[in-house]
């Protein structure tokens, strides 16, 4: 498959798919270089249709606290007690606006995300 740009949801499929094909080419190789063009095709692809995951803020906030090792007590600063953070982290109750300030301030995140 020759690298050329991406116009359309099919062939971002195949890009995205030849990418997974030679992920793990040898430095220097023919394929490197492909390898490279693809994924500057597929960035400048999603850049302009904003191929992003939906993702609930939720689910979100547990992969920031995942990624930094943090546990759920040390939501408590932000969210509340230990309830509530047990609360809302298993959906059981709803993230209020206060916290999502605190959550979004503290993490530094866009608030889109929170609006979803």
């Amino acid at each position: 498959m020759i690298p050329k740009v991406i116009k359309n949801e099919s062939q971002y499929r195949k890009a995205v798919n030849r990418t997974i094909e030679i992920f793990h080419a040898p430095a220097n190789s023919a394929e490197a270089s492909e390898l490279e063009v693809w994924l500057v095709l597929i960035s400048d692809y999603e850049h302009k249709h904003e191929i992003l995951p939906e993702i609930d803020a939720i689910e979100y906030i547990k992969l920031i606290m995942e990624e930094s090792s943090m546990k759920s007590k040390d939501m408590i600063p932000l969210i509340g007690t230990k309830g509530h953070v047990s609360s809302v982290l298993s959906g059981r109750r709803e993230l209020t606006l206060n916290m999502a300030k605190k959550i979004k301030e503290y993490f530094n995140l866009p608030a889109e995300i929170f609006f979803r």
